[in-house]
């Protein structure tokens, strides 16, 4: 018998990350695994490392120390620009659309890196016939999955707030990721909406074999979408585990809601 046989599959394992932007340490030595096809929440205050641990593993960051390893390949040791071909897709807590280009063509971006150079520029120009009309095409499958359609052909300029998230994971979701990290998916969101998104997320992730790590600050979004989460708090793991162990551990509860007087 395979004595790994029964264990859990790290897709992504990091360890014991330092970051430190001149005398500030912002990431203090976390460890975490996100399962393959976990949805895993990355929760903490302001200021925590939470965004800064998302910057590391997408190599806009290079910790000082640590490792990351995404499904057995070294990160570090990668280039930046090679982290989408890996598998990995990204969304950003501000907004990184080109706001003169339709909802279509920003979407078509997500898939520069699995391109000839020159071919999405080219179907940006010209809509061309082959593989500039599937990448189209594929873009408006992606929309319509979103209920984007009706704006594919709309500039992103003047659009709501919370469309704008969605029209970023479409773009996200266009490089085919394997490894899908949302930085505030829900910022900007009513509470209905937020609850769309979870339920969207979800059905994602079942659809096309994801594997999601999401910063939140909707709490009632994180316990009920989660299955795992971390709590980070100054660059530190202070907790982790299934929601509701998690929303009553000691330290969190010390962290969100202060020792009492």
């Amino acid at each position: 018998m395979d004595p790994r046989e029964g264990e859990t599959v790290a897709l992504l394992d990091i360890e014991e990350l330092i970051v430190r932007f001149g005398g500030v340490t912002a990431l203090d030595g976390p460890t975490l695994e996100v399962e393959a096809g976990q949805i895993c929440g990355l929760i903490g205050p302001n200021g925590a490392g939470k965004t800064t641990l998302f910057n590391c593993v997408s190599r806009l960051y290079t910790p000082r120390s640590g490792r990351i390893v995404f499904d057995g390949t070294d990160l570090l040791a990668q280039a930046p620009h090679e982290i989408s071909r890996l598998g990995i897709a990204r969304t950003f807590q501000n907004l990184g659309l080109f706001p003169t280009m339709s909802v279509r063509e920003n979407v078509m971006l997500g898939a520069y890196h699995r391109n000839r150079p020159g071919l999405v520029a080219s179907a940006l120009r010209l809509g061309a016939a082959g593989s500039e009309r599937a990448l189209r095409s594929e873009a408006d499958d992606v929309l319509g999955r979103l209920e984007l359609d009706e704006l594919a052909g709309h500039a992103a300029t003047g659009l709501p707030y919370g469309t704008l998230k969605r029209v970023e994971l479409a773009r996200a979701l266009l490089q085919r990721p394997r490894l899908l990290m949302l930085d505030e998916p829900a910022s900007g969101l009513s509470h209905s909406e937020a609850a769309d998104l979870a339920d969207l997320i979800r059905a994602l992730r079942d659809e096309l074999d994801l594997t999601v790590l999401l910063v939140e600050h909707n709490m009632s979004l994180v316990m009920g979408l989660c299955e795992h989460v971390v709590v980070l708090d100054l660059g530190r793991k202070i907790a982790e585990g299934p929601p509701r162990e998690v929303q009553e551990h000691p330290a969190v509860v010390e962290v969100y809601l202060g020792t009492p007087a």
